[in-house]
């Protein structure tokens, strides 16, 4: 420990240990993923952030080896065991993009993109335009840059290979590996009943292939491959949101489907649905009547969807008569008394 900690002095980073950790230091080799909770402050004990104390109280991940905003952090969670607790003092020049890296962070909390707000460029130019980021105990930071105390909790170490890695930490190729994966789970999900959890699984498909399709020239051979991939995970998501009653997210996606593929019986037959839902009678007699034109065989399917409408229908306007009669009745009562 000794050997760690007069290597990090020659860094310019101060370890204090707070509580030791179990076990051994892990190797922490590429593709490593670690857990911890973190609080930051300034020297002066103004804390800046902390884990913690956020409404979901979520620890930080990271991926080693893939070239975090803020090497720091990686470098000293290598020096630490699972479940150790310790403060890092890191000099100015460690922390120059922390105020970027924060700004991520809290958008991210804030359920915003993490990227808001930042410019198109690298974090050290954006650092030097004082191009604010938001938040004035940030904004001070970026303008006169401190050392920081760094505390830090690990909580847990997976080794590559013991746990699925992210969307945004996957390489290209292995976003396509794991498409099919995630879709086989999906539908695992789904045959258990598990809505939610088949529609989590779907979404994260699909961002992998919109990810990779991003990178493609719209309408070109491998763009297209990939919307082709793309869409059965798309309807397979429409129908775990009209079950949760998500009508109007299914009206939205399966219209996109419909734009690009207008042959697309799945898509006529679902949005059909959703305008049903909704009170759509007309848009959805349309759906339904292009439904039995593309697929004559679905019309028996079809007939029960209109009937399970119209039966609809006559309840609500029966519901609404009563409800008038029922306010005229009163009114008459109010009007003779």
């Amino acid at each position: 420990m000794e050997e760690i900690a007069v290597a990090l002095s020659a860094e310019g980073i101060q370890k204090k240990v707070i509580s030791p950790g179990r076990g051994q230091l892990s190797a922490f080799a590429d593709g490593t993923k670690v857990k911890f909770h973190y609080r930051t402050s300034l020297c002066d004990g103004t804390v800046l952030d902390d884990s913690r104390m956020e409404c979901h109280c979520k620890p930080m991940e990271l991926i080693m080896g893939k070239k975090f905003k803020l090497p720091v952090w990686e470098r000293i969670v290598t020096t630490m065991k699972e479940g150790e607790i310790s403060e890092f003092t890191c000099d100015t020049k460690h922390t120059a993009l922390y105020p970027l890296v924060s700004q991520s962070l809290r958008n991210i909390r804030a359920g915003k993109d993490p990227l808001e707000g930042q410019r198109h460029c690298c974090g050290i130019a954006q650092i030097h335009s004082h191009h604010s980021t938001g938040h004035h105990d940030l904004d001070e930071l970026q303008a006169t840059p401190q050392p920081l105390i760094f505390s830090l909790e690990l909580l847990q170490v997976l080794e590559t290979g013991t746990f699925q890695l992210d969307t945004w930490a996957m390489t290209d190729e292995e976003k396509m590996e794991a498409v099919p994966q995630i879709h086989e789970q999906g539908n695992a999900l789904f045959k258990q009943g598990d809505v939610a959890g088949a529609g989590e699984n779907y979404y994260n498909a699909i961002a992998c292939l919109k990810n990779l399709q991003m990178k493609e020239r719209p309408g070109d051979e491998h763009w297209i491959k990939l919307d082709k991939l793309m869409t059965p995970l798309l309807l397979n998501y429409c129908q775990c949101k009209l079950m949760q009653c998500q009508y109007y997210e299914v009206l939205d996606h399966c219209s996109s489907l419909i734009s690009k593929y207008d042959d697309n019986v799945k898509a006529y037959f679902k949005r059909g649905k959703a305008h049903a839902a909704v009170w759509n009678e007309k848009e959805a007699r349309a759906d339904f009547a292009k439904v039995v034109e593309l697929d004559p065989s679905l019309a028996p399917s079809v007939a029960r969807e209109l009937r399970a409408m119209e039966e609809r229908i006559r309840g609500k306007e029966k519901e609404e008569k009563g409800r008038y009669r029922n306010l005229f009745g009163e009114n008459a009562t109010a009007t003779t008394g």
